[in-house]
This record gives C-alpha cells, sequence and structure tokens, in this order.
C-alpha cells in the first residue's frame, strides 16, 4: 500500500483517537440503515480490508472454502508489498483454498482467490465473455494502492447486479465510493460489524451510507454469502 505520508499520518491519528474516545464512554448503537440485496445471485466476490484484515480474511475465506467452488474471489488488502506473498501463502494454507496474487491479463478461474498486487490497483474487466485481470500504476486513492474502490468499480462494470462486495475491517474510507458504484449497478453490500471489527472505518463508512444489505459479525458473512449463492435472501443483521 502506497500513502501519502503527512496526509495518511493525520487520518490515522485521527481514527486511532476516536476510536479510544469511543470505547472510554459506552454509549447506545445508532439503528443503521440497510440497503438491499441484488435480485441476482453473486457471481463473483470483490473483498476489501485493510487494518485487521489478514485475521478477518482468514476466517472468512475459511467458512467459504467447503462450498465456493463457482465462484472467482477479487482481494484487495492494504498492507506493504513484500508482505502480500506471505499473506496469500498463509491463507492458502489455512483455507485450503487455491490463493495467489492475481497476475496482469490473467484470465478468471472460478474457486480460486486473487489477490492485487502490494503495489499496483487491480481490475477486472471482461475481453468477450471471460474475465480478465489487469493492473495499474495509476496514482494512490484514498492514500492507498491497491484501492478498493478501483476494484469494486471494475466489479460494477464487469458483474453489474452479479456482483457482491465484502467491506473487512479496516481503517479510512477507501470501498465507499467504489460500494456506491457496484450498489448502483445493481449489486450488494456486506460490511463487517463494529463488534468484530479491529477497526470500524471502512465497513463503518459503507454501514452509514445506507449501502450495506448487511452488517454481520465475521462469523456470519461466509455463511450468508454462501446462503446467496444459493438464491437465499437472508435476514439482514446489524
Amino acid at each position: 500500500m502506497h500513502t501519502s505520508g503527512p496526509l495518511r499520518l493525520k487520518q490515522v491519528a485521527k481514527e486511532l483517537a476516536a476510536q479510544s474516545t469511543s470505547s472510554l464512554a459506552p454509549k447506545a448503537a445508532a439503528a443503521l440503515t440497510l440497503g438491499r440485496y441484488s435480485a441476482c445471485a453473486p457471481r463473483a466476490l470483490f473483498v476489501g480490508a485493510s487494518t485487521g484484515g489478514p485475521q478477518a480474511l482468514a476466517k472468512f475465506l475459511g467458512g467459504l472454502a467447503p462450498e465456493i467452488g463457482a465462484l472467482p474471489i477479487f482481494v484487495v488488502l492494504h498492507v506493504p508489498a513484500d508482505f502480500t506473498s506471505i499473506v496469500t501463502t498463509n491463507i492458502a494454507r489455512i483455507t485450503g483454498l487455491e490463493v495467489r496474487i492475481g497476475a496482469h491479463g490473467e484470465q478468471v478461474k472460478p474457486g480460486k482467490v486473487y489477490f492485487a498486487p502490494g503495489d499496483m490497483h487491480m481490475r477486472v474487466l471482461r475481453m468477450g465473455e471471460t474475465p480478465v485481470i489487469v493492473h495499474s500504476n495509476a496514482a494512490p486513492e484514498n492514500f492507498c494502492k491497491p484501492a478498493v474502490d478501483v476494484l469494486f468499480r471494475s466489479a460494477a462494470q464487469s458483474f453489474g447486479p452479479s456482483a457482491l462486495g465484502i467491506i473487512l475491517t479496516g481503517m479510512g474510507a477507501d470501498g465507499l465510493a467504489g460500494s456506491h458504484a457496484i450498489v448502483e449497478a445493481g449489486g450488494a453490500i456486506i460490511a463487517q460489524d463494529e463488534a468484530t471489527s479491529v477497526v470500524w472505518g471502512m465497513p463503518g463508512a459503507v454501514a452509514r451510507s445506507k449501502l450495506a444489505a448487511a452488517v454481520l459479525p465475521i462469523d456470519e458473512i461466509a455463511g450468508t454469502v454462501i446462503g446467496l449463492t444459493r438464491g437465499q435472501r437472508p435476514g439482514r443483521a446489524r
């Protein structure tokens, strides 16, 4: 992940201060207005995570492992570039899934998990009927490279209502604009809840913007996704 030094440091300090303050003074949880699920079963999953992401991803993807063979999964994780390969190796070992850094120009296969490189944006574009991974060396977005917004915008463009976005624990608001794009294209978003997030920045931004069809504990997200692939419309927890 690339950041713009002083601005990113100010953002981190502000969010940590907010987290600290909220933990000192208990207060009633604000009611969330939820979005809607797509009318279509998902045909691809798009996941964004940052702080606390490796652990959340291992739990989420591990829950999907037995039954997710028909869908490709694309992940943007905010970690230093040289750490991405370590994360993919560990998640592959924990989950038994085929997990790797997506290569530029690679044709997408169902049942595989593709991580964005640690220093490049990743998009998924259609070449005819075949989805293909495309890297971009464009400027950081939301102080991040790779950025969730870049991946999610391509999801909206290439998969429309059959795109399902998952926003896991993370600092900042990367993924918010991309979630808007997915919802506007007819797709759906699920956000991790505050109680199980290390930092409820990214998922909180999506939840408060009324984009998430569900806001769920990390242990419940995989089961919900599996249900959606079977055409079920589960209850929308807050």
